[in-house]
């Protein structure tokens, strides 16, 4: 039994925030292969992001802007539950981050206040909201690591269900670990550097150590199994089944090519809109993370796989607020991250059972694929958005260890084998037919 009080977080104080949290649950174990915490839909449009706008002008708004007013929304109702000085902290940091981060952090931030009220005496006797910034100087290193150690496990409570409550397990890896903590550490440095509070325990605590991992990808064979399963998987069966299977075939083709052949990450791909695809010049505009935008080429074979998918299209009558996505759930929505993820895994495991197959992993398929063709590291960051060529680096590492094996047969010392080869040695100062 863990050693300190779980408190039962409630999912429903956090209303409008459905595809956030799954993201931030499952970032936190999909990466660890801990407790898979995704609630499973039905079909592939439960996680479907609406793009429709208070206003009735949905339409008139990207993906993107639609998001960053959600989590700025959702980012205030988080605010309304923390004490009052925390939002100088937001207001400080919204220049330099996205909203998603800020959202992210906030949530972290409150995760670290409610274990303060519910594990701390010192702090069990006053509602949180009304805190002031001197509570954070009646912590010391011990409190931190302890809290460090809570964040490993704990439960929540998601929303209810009819009169059911199902309590869900939380538990972080070294990378969740790792976020929570840089998050609390970027909360104190911020009123410690302003003279707000007097120590920074934080500095005391030693960071997660993050281990390196085997990064898992497709091989070529299993590439062309993936896209072929995709495009004739449904050639033996018949009736409900294939009719079900050919409702989606073209759309999950174009969404696996255009991943695969592009590297996108999944929540660029969901963020398409039809007018962002250049069949001119093969190009897709996308916003990168930190919201940055790009144009990444593609070349003949997602051509075909992205004409078809918006030949068929054409028939789809899409629900107000999703004109423009690109790729529509059977629901006539924006499909969003979670009903991809779930596409790319429906397929994959038919493919490979030694391989947790994600839609990142379709993306470190293509740098892999892009690397060994031409070698170029810088080349591969900048198609796929690094803003360190070091991270693309760490991640290929494995390629160049295989490139320089190759490198060790690459060069032959004698061309062919002594049976085959005549030897003739001439002593020197002799001429032939002299005796020694």
């Amino acid at each position: 039994m863990f050693m300190y009080v779980r408190r039962l977080y409630s999912a429903d104080e956090n209303p409008g925030s459905v595809e956030f949290k799954t993201s931030q649950v499952i970032s936190n174990n999909a990466a660890e292969k801990t407790s898979d915490l995704r609630v499973r839909m039905a079909d592939d449009h439960s996680n479907d992001i609406s793009n429709y706008s208070s206003d009735g002008s949905g339409s008139s708004r990207t993906y993107h802007d639609q998001k960053d007013i959600q989590n700025t929304l959702q980012l205030r109702e988080v605010l309304k539950t923390l004490p009052g000085f925390v939002k100088t902290y937001f207001r400080a940091m919204e220049p330099t981050t996205s909203t998603r981060t800020r959202l992210s952090y906030a949530y972290d931030i409150r995760t670290f206040f409610r274990y303060l009220q519910e594990n701390n005496p010192c702090f069990a006797s006053q509602d949180v909201r009304y805190w002031t910034v001197n509570y954070l100087d009646k912590l010391d290193a011990t409190d931190i690591e302890e809290y460090e150690e809570f964040l490993k496990v704990y439960d929540i409570e998601p929303n209810m269900t009819g009169a059911v409550r199902e309590v869900k397990e939380v538990t972080n890896g070294e990378k969740g670990l790792k976020r929570k903590m840089s998050a609390l550490r970027s909360f104190y440095a911020y009123f410690y550097k302003r003279q707000m509070i007097k120590t920074n325990p934080t500095m005391q605590v030693d960071m997660p150590k993050l281990h390196e991992k085997a990064i898992v990808r497709l091989d070529e064979g299993e590439t062309a199994a993936l896209l072929d399963l995709i495009d004739h998987g449904g050639d033996h069966l018949s009736g409900q089944k294939k009719r079900y299977y050919e409702k989606t075939r073209i759309r999950d083709l174009a969404i696996v090519t255009l991943m695969l052949g592009t590297g996108i990450r999944v929540s660029e791909c969901v963020g398409l809109d039809i007018q962002d695809v250049d069949f001119r010049n093969n190009g897709i505009k996308i916003i990168r993370k930190g919201g940055n935008e790009s144009i990444v080429y593609f070349g003949d074979e997602v051509e075909k796989a992205l004409k078809d998918w918006i030949e068929e299209r054409k028939d789809i009558e899409p629900l107000p607020g999703h004109e423009n996505a690109l790729f529509y759930s059977t629901q006539r929505k924006r499909m969003g991250v979670q009903a991809v993820e779930n596409m790319v895994k429906k397929y994959a495991r038919q493919i490979t059972t030694q391989k947790k197959i994600t839609p990142h992993k379709l993306r470190s398929t293509y740098g892999t694929s892009l690397y060994r063709e031409t070698g170029d590291i810088y080349l591969v960051a900048d198609v796929l958005g690094h803003k360190d060529v070091n991270t693309t680096k760490k991640h290929y590492a494995a390629i160049d260890d295989d490139r320089r094996r190759r490198a060790a047969s690459a060069v032959r010392l004698r061309e062919t084998s002594p049976e085959n080869r005549q030897i003739s040695v001439e002593h020197p100062g002799h001429k032939d037919g002299e005796a020694d």
